[in-house]
């Protein structure tokens, strides 16, 4: 098994800098930013030295995948614009952008002959997908509650005199609960 990228070994705090500069830098100036985390992993204590072109490669890396994020981002907001459901399904949209941005990672990997496949990814795209499912059921547990408050609602109103037993039940056809 190949040793990790010294990328890979990074604190998550340096992880989550370097990104933001990456984006900040516009994923340019590599030989300035190595010299920037080089200085942090310094003071962090850390004997840990990236060089340029690893910082490139992981640049490069990290681009295409913010780049495809965005795009998977930008998908999910039209697609709730013309669903008209964007209150109902917040947390499926960004459960389905992980596991799009996870998959999509997978498959530069899997395109690479010499690369190792990372079981990691294997692993994250199995959670994504069981988070995708919960939501799914969460989702229709809401749904199915707010049917029922409906339906308890037009039984009210039937019961006041408001509304009579048939328009009570065409409503519920209407909704498609009936």
């Amino acid at each position: 098994m190949p040793q990790p990228r010294k990328i890979d070994l990074l604190p998550p705090e340096l992880r989550g800098w370097l990104q933001e500069e990456l984006r900040a830098r516009g994923f340019a100036g590599y030989e300035e930013l190595a010299e920037a985390l080089n200085f942090r992993l310094e003071e962090a204590g850390l004997e840990l030295r990236v060089g340029k072109s690893a910082l490139h490669a992981y640049g490069q890396e990290f681009r295409d995948y913010a780049r495809m994020q965005d795009q998977a981002q930008e998908e999910i907001r039209t697609f709730l614009e013309e669903a008209s459901l964007k209150e109902e399904v917040d947390v499926t949209s960004a459960l389905f952008q992980q596991l799009t941005t996870i998959q999509w990672r997978l498959q530069m990997m899997m395109a690479d002959p010499d690369a190792m496949p990372d079981p990691r990814g294997m692993k994250d795209l199995t959670t994504a997908l069981n988070n995708l499912i919960r939501s799914t059921s969460l989702r229709d547990g809401i749904l199915r509650a707010e049917r029922e408050a409906q339906s308890a609602r037009l039984d009210e109103a039937v019961a006041d005199g408001a509304i009579d037993e048939a328009a009570a039940t065409k409503a519920r056809e209407i909704m498609g609960f009936g």
